[in-house]
């Protein structure tokens, strides 16, 4: 009967603990899903604010001059080469883990 007992204080002990790591783990669950979604949006703000400084120096230098100058143009192949992979990562469809 004694046995009894302290198997079930043993099994009560041990179900408690679980339940407690389960509600942290939840938890910190919850806290990597919040800053996922900040990231994501952080990234996106960032290629919005990179196309447009893009789109401002095309502007700026309608007639080609400064791209086809030695530094200015390493600048716009530089700007256009973070553009075109920032596209591809936000334009790809999604992988779906399996």
């Amino acid at each position: 009967m004694i046995l009894l007992i302290i198997l079930c204080i043993i099994f009560a002990s041990a179900a408690g603990y679980m339940g407690y790591r389960a509600y942290i783990l939840a938890g910190l669950l919850a806290d990597i899903e919040d800053y996922y979604i900040d990231v994501e949006k952080t990234n996106i703000f960032m290629y919005a604010k990179i196309q447009r400084a893009y789109d401002n120096m095309k502007q700026i230098d309608q007639l080609g001059a400064f791209e086809s100058e030695d530094e200015a143009g390493t600048t716009f192949q530089m700007l256009k080469q973070v553009i075109d992979e920032l596209k591809g990562d936000f334009d790809a469809p999604e992988k779906k883990e399996e």
